[in-house]
């Protein structure tokens, strides 16, 4: 028999102090369940959430208004031992995006109204990396992208999350307002950084004084966030009917949850130390931790395991050679290059890890974590490779996952069967295979030559493109299993 422990929501309170752009299911299962925990703690209200879908389709936003803004979040620490949570801390939710006809932003009016109004003094953000338009490289703001370019053009109708910030930050400088803190909650090294760098190079194209105001007063705390929060499925949804639950709005994630936080907030946030939020005068050591060593290992798990027809995370760490090859990634490439708080244990911190990685009751697919691989790679694994070879090692496990990311990027699985390749750069991705997909030494070496993808530094690294190379070949030519022997061997 299962042990269910159930938790009704928090009154609401009616008052909303904090907006969210990415009403997606980590927004629902990380932020608003501290959020929920804090409320029911301490009875106040003055933090509800106004929660907003940037993209995607507006079922959920009117789904969750038709449900009272109340849905479940099943915590499992495994099969048997579940904390089912009623939420109800969102207590509005609004789409910008684009409907079914074409056109964009049906509540854009309503959400800039919430944002300038004094009692929000928060604006958290999960859009994804590729959400803030900027070069993974360089940093740079994307001008030409088509939704950037339409944001400069128009700036009073925004498309894009910095384009709604900019917007909101200028109606609060008119009327005189202290301008809301941006807390960014997405996996990007520097987040708050990269955010504040996203809202004021937009600001500048049609705005000097706004961009000025916004880099001198406007606080953009960086963020570390950690839960494992799959994509529903059917099969999540049959858990929570075995439960008695029937919500099309709920959300399944694992029983863990972190959340860390640079103390930067001017204006007042929750007191949620109680609640599990970890206040820290500097974020970086923990973000990159978690980037390298949790990110990273689940990427190399998607890139070598979707093409050979392994779906979860789960069904892959059960293999041993995959597991063997996660805790050789973490030990010997991603932890050296940490400079971590004293006490701070990695090699626990691996193998806690690999044991959440196989909570059976999470069924996370390997497609999810490929998604927007250009994008992430970055900060998971090219920034931390080149570490190495700049301290006189070598970083095989990296090389192998980027022998497996290229193959990935070609859409079709060992037996040639095709999938997506979720992926800003997906074109580019085409292009490459189709011009070169005979000859992998030249693929390998277009695919590194992407200066706004992998750094210059970590292509020219001696042996690094050669090992690309050699493992491309053993993948392609022999599969993965030959591949990990390869590696494994002397």
């Amino acid at each position: 028999m299962k042990d269910i422990r159930r938790l009704p929501a928090a009154p609401a309170s009616g008052r909303l102090g904090i907006v969210h752009l990415g009403l997606g299911a980590f927004h629902r299962a990380h932020q608003a369940v501290y959020l929920e925990r804090y409320r029911q703690r301490t009875g106040d209200g003055r933090w509800g959430v106004s929660s907003v879908n940037l993209r995607g389709g507006v079922a959920l936003v009117d789904a969750l208004r038709d449900a009272n803004h109340r849905y479940h979040v099943a915590e499992y620490a495994d099969r048997e031992h579940v904390t089912l949570r009623e939420i109800g801390v969102i207590e509005e939710t609004l789409f910008t995006g684009r409907d079914a006809e074409g056109r964009w932003g049906r509540d854009r009016a309503a959400l800039l109204a919430r944002l300038a109004s004094a009692d929000v003094r928060l604006v958290t953000l999960t859009v994804t990396e590729k959400g803030y338009f900027l070069n993974p490289a360089t940093g740079s703001l994307l001008s030409d992208d088509p939704l950037i370019a339409a944001d400069i053009a128009n700036p009073e109708a925004p498309c894009t999350a910095p384009g709604i910030l900019v917007a909101a930050l200028a109606r609060r400088r008119a009327l005189g307002a202290a301008p809301f803190t941006v807390l960014c909650c997405d996996n990007m090294p520097s987040n708050g950084r990269r955010t504040r760098a996203a809202v004021v190079q937009l600001a500048s194209r049609h705005d000097a004084a706004l961009a000025e105001w916004i880099a001198r007063e406007v606080a953009f705390p960086c963020s570390m966030v950690d839960r494992i929060v799959p994509a529903m499925t059917a099969a999540g949804f049959a858990r929570l009917a075995e439960l008695g639950v029937d919500d099309p709005n709920a959300v399944v994630c694992e029983a863990f949850a972190q959340w860390v936080i640079e103390d930067r907030f001017p204006q007042g946030r929750p007191d949620w130390g109680a609640d599990g939020v970890e206040m820290v005068a500097d974020v970086a050591p923990f973000e990159t931790m978690k980037l390298r060593l949790l990110n990273g290992s689940h990427s190399l798990l998607a890139y070598l395991g979707a093409p050979e027809g392994i779906e979860t995370v789960v069904e892959a760490v059960r293999r041993d050679d995959l597991r063997a090859l996660l805790r050789r990634y973490m030990h010997e490439e991603a932890a050296p290059t940490l400079a971590m708080p004293e006490g701070t244990d990695l090699a626990a911190y691996a193998e806690s890890l690999l044991a959440r990685f196989a909570n059976d009751s999470l069924q996370h697919r390997l497609q999810q974590i490929a998604m927007d691989g250009s994008q992430k790679l970055p900060q998971r694994w090219f920034e931390g490779a080149r570490a190495c070879y700049r301290e006189g090692m070598a970083a095989p496990c990296v090389a192998l996952g980027t022998a497996a990311w290229i193959r990935y990027t070609a859409g079709r699985d060992r037996h040639g069967r095709a999938y997506p390749v979720d992926d800003p750069l997906a074109w580019r991705f085409t292009a490459l295979h189709e011009r070169h997909g005979d000859d992998p030494r030249a693929l390998v070496a277009a695919f590194l030559g992407m200066e706004d993808v992998v750094p210059p530094g970590l292509a020219a690294a001696p042996g690094f493109a050669e090992a690309v190379t050699a493992a491309y070949r053993t993948l392609s030519e022999r599969g993965l299993a030959a591949a990990l022997v390869t590696l494994a061997s002397p």
